[in-house]
């Protein structure tokens, strides 16, 4: 397991990468109201990119569904907003009852599977490591152990994602298989998802009133 995938967010926001300043990238949970972002942002994927994110080229009918069938309420969704407030990444992280083909694995009564989706504007970033280092902070301090991901072989963002996490790799028939094993939470686990959160949020709430301030200004000229 990368031990990187835990420290604490503060100074790993502040780290240099080739003497230069990376964006800083700040997970926020999605809930409802964010449910029409997205959609957009699905819709807006290319069919290379829908086939590597849901090993199918999905028509938007079928996306359309998928969006409309997340329940808030189980799952977990995890989303990065760019500084015009356009979501640009998508984290679902579903959680399900341990079956039997998982038992060897884990004694935990719940397992969980991630997916993620970036914008092609947004590549090159980090963003998808970061999406997946929020599921599995939350993972552990939800009592869930395992963490899978399953995808095409020929995903390379997923397949260095799950590499750079240490998770065991199985692949067969042109897909691969991943998982995770994750350490019980603690309470600088539990501290560093609420901070996570808490600077999320504020990123949020400043990018949501510029772009309603911007709308403003931007109807007020139109009426001179």
């Amino acid at each position: 397991m990368n031990p990187d995938l835990f420290q604490n967010p503060l100074r790993r926001w502040g780290k240099l990468k080739d003497g230069k300043r990376r964006p800083t990238v700040l997970v926020k949970e999605l809930r409802e109201r964010d449910r029409r972002r997205m959609l957009r942002h699905f819709l807006d994927l290319e069919d290379s990119d829908r086939l590597l994110r849901f090993g199918s080229v999905l028509p938007d009918e079928q996306i359309t569904h998928y969006v409309n069938r997340i329940a808030f309420s189980r799952d977990m969704v995890f989303g990065v907003y760019n500084r015009v407030f356009r979501l640009v990444a998508v984290g679902h992280l579903a959680f399900a009852p341990r079956d039997e083909s998982k038992s060897a694995v884990t004694v935990k009564e719940r397992v969980a599977e991630f997916g993620v989706s970036v914008s092609r504007s947004a590549r090159g970033l980090g963003i998808g490591s970061k999406l997946f280092e929020r599921a599995a902070i939350h993972c552990r301090n939800n009592d869930v152990d395992t963490l899978y991901m399953h995808c095409l072989s020929s995903n390379k963002t997923m397949m260095h994602i799950a590499k750079k996490a240490g998770m065991e790799i199985h692949r067969d028939y042109g897909e691969a298989d991943a998982y995770l094993k994750l350490p019980p939470a603690n309470p600088a686990s539990m501290l560093q998802e609420a901070l996570d959160e808490q600077f999320a949020v504020l990123d949020y709430t400043l990018k949501a009133n510029r772009r309603a301030a911007v709308k403003w200004l931007g109807r007020l000229i139109g009426r001179k």
